[in-house]
């Protein structure tokens, strides 16, 4: 295509715009309007999909959680319906025998322990646990505090790390690090408060309205044994399927049961969990992207239509054209044009609609409000332009084209009878 070919296009389309303003706005508000729900639909559900995702790492990235089970098949004479209670001396076992293992941690755990700050006394739950628990349950200390660390266990010491509801409940706007906090009339240091987290997976309650004290201490203190579970990690999360099969198979020589008993040992695979969760929020994209699709796809039905209906005012004119010797890519040219103009206008005006509608939208306060704190706030990804640019292109080309084509299908004689 030479330069004179598209400055002729281009002059043909110029006067046919003038011809038809109030068609031309109608036609860029409805796709406007289109991109407009488009953008928002798939921003909602990019920012729910984040969310969600960021609610399942507040548990743990990449973990899984062992608990305690019961024998459902006989093995080596022995009957069915035992209880398989791991141990605290089970940890190290499982540490030096399990294949790709990358860290394990147990915990004790006992509910309604009586915490006691002056006169304010609570009924809470108290995890024993160790320094690494932090790191795999993404149980981070508020600034000015501490985890538990390996000196805490060694040497059996009081202290306590409060889950960050708990410690509003006890001590109020007071600062609580350093104070002495009794559990079940022993005296406890306070070392830290955690962080708030969204946390949407738990199995022993939230972890903002627990408390966390060295696993030795809490053993020492309370007389326990027996783990309430162990949560472990694989060295790359590819290798949890194997991991797995060999913790089992420890556990089973160690305490005789078959390892194919599946409820003997109860787990909790997040990473399996974590690819369902996936799944099912692309499901969710996907949905609101066909809505907000279809909704564009009816501003593009649009488009088509007013070419159309230039096309059939136009049939004598385009006739008259091509009998005077008007090549067809300059009957065609100028609709196709017109409307993937249109598409880029509207579809321009609905993207800076949609992103002041974003940002306005993520100024409204979600603290406090567990509702929009689920949902999350709109947020629009590169992905989430493309896919609209791609949509926006799409409907914009075809839209053109077809009423274009059969613009140049024109027979000129049979123009001269149109009316």
């Amino acid at each position: 295509m030479d330069r004179r070919t598209l400055s002729i296009i281009w002059a043909m389309f110029i006067r046919s715009a003038r011809l038809q303003r109030k068609r031309a706005v109608l036609t860029v508000a409805a796709i406007a309007w289109g991109t407009v729900s488009l953008l928002l639909l798939l921003s909602f559900g990019e920012g729910l999909k984040r969310q969600l995702n960021k609610g399942s790492a507040g548990m743990g990235s990449g973990i899984a959680v062992i608990f305690s089970g019961e024998t459902t098949k006989t093995w080596q004479g022995m009957s069915p319906g035992r209880p398989i209670r791991p141990a605290l001396e089970d940890v190290a076992l499982l540490r030096d025998r399990v294949l790709y293992l990358d860290q394990i941690t147990g915990e004790f755990r006992r509910w309604g322990v009586s915490l006691t700050y002056g006169r304010k006394t609570v009924n809470a739950r108290i995890n024993g646990t160790s320094p690494n628990f932090a790191d795999l349950r993404n149980t981070h200390a508020q600034p000015g505090g501490r985890f538990i660390n390996a000196q805490d266990e060694e040497e059996r010491r009081r202290v306590i790390f409060l889950g960050d509801e708990l410690a509003h409940d006890i001590f109020g706007d007071e600062d609580p690090i350093g104070k002495t906090l009794l559990v079940q009339s022993a005296p406890y240091t306070v070392i830290g408060v955690m962080q708030k987290k969204m946390q949407m997976g738990t199995y022993g309650g939230p972890d903002k309205s627990g408390a966390h004290i060295p696993i030795t201490t809490m053993k020492a203190q309370f007389g326990m044994e027996r783990l309430a579970n162990m949560v472990i990690r694989p060295t790359d999360p590819s290798l949890m399927k194997p991991c797995l099969k060999s913790l089992r198979e420890t556990l089973a020589a160690r305490y005789k049961f078959d390892p194919s008993d599946e409820p003997a040992i109860g787990v909790w695979d997040t990473i399996e969990e974590g690819k369902m969760m996936n799944n099912i929020t692309l499901g969710i994209q996907m949905f609101l992207g066909i809505i907000g699709g279809l909704t564009l796809l009816i501003g593009g039905v649009g488009v088509a239509n007013i070419m159309y209906a230039t096309v059939k005012e136009r049939t004598r004119e385009i006739g008259v054209k091509m009998a005077l010797g008007a090549r067809p890519l300059w009957v065609t040219g100028p609709l196709v044009l017109e409307g993937l103009l249109y598409t880029l206008v509207g579809g321009l005006l609905g993207l800076i609609i949609s992103v002041n509608l974003i940002i306005l939208l993520g100024l409204i306060p979600t603290a406090g409000n567990e509702a929009l704190e689920f949902l999350g706030k709109p947020t629009l990804s590169p992905a989430v332009g493309f896919a609209s640019a791609a949509v926006l292109g799409v409907i914009g080309l075809l839209s053109a084209y077809f009423p274009a084509r059969r613009a140049a299908a024109v027979d000129p004689a049979e123009t001269l009878r149109y009316e």
